[in-house]
């Protein structure tokens, strides 16, 4: 067999091994989605910083989530449970309790500063630095200090040699 006629079959082969090395990609269950929507919203008692799937209130003879995250909860498992996806779900908590429902801001419109500034300004700080130092580099190289007479730097020179003679 010659290289042409191999190379189809070798083809095939390379694309089978790829395929079966790949991990199939299951579908999530209603319950993993639920749990994953619960941790990308938070409870918005107003007693905890925590995500409706994290809330946990210590103390006392409740300890567990409030009641607020409790519907929360049970909100997002009716609304999976009715067959809308995740996005839309998301966005019926923004519309009804603000932007501030979700954990981590949308990086869309002005909610994108919230990603960028932190990489953003940090490097305008050090470019900042980079061109103060370096201006006043070039200042001091430029001022070079005062000028001083060949006859003295000759003098000076001399009077090291007779000072490192003796």
């Amino acid at each position: 067999m010659s290289l042409v006629r191999k190379f189809p079959v070798f083809a095939v082969g390379l694309a089978l091994a790829i395929t079966m090395a790949l991990p199939v990609v299951a579908q999530r269950t209603p319950e993993e989605r639920a749990k994953a929507l619960d941790n990308r919203i938070m409870c918005m008692c107003g007693g905890c910083d925590e995500a409706a799937g994290k809330c946990n209130h210590m103390g006392g003879a409740f300890a567990g989530p409030c009641e607020v995250a409790q519907k929360e909860m049970k909100e997002v498992a009716d609304r999976i449970a009715s067959g809308q996806s995740d996005d839309l779900i998301l966005q019926s908590f923004v519309q009804e309790y603000g932007p501030t429902v979700l954990i981590t801001p949308a990086a869309s419109g002005f909610d994108l500063w919230a990603w960028v500034m932190p990489v953003v300004m940090p490097l305008l700080g050090i470019a900042l630095v980079l061109f103060v130092v370096m201006r006043w580099r070039r200042r001091v190289a430029l001022a070079g200090g005062p000028k001083i007479s060949p006859e003295l730097l000759a003098r000076a020179q001399s009077e090291m040699n007779r000072r490192l003679d003796d």
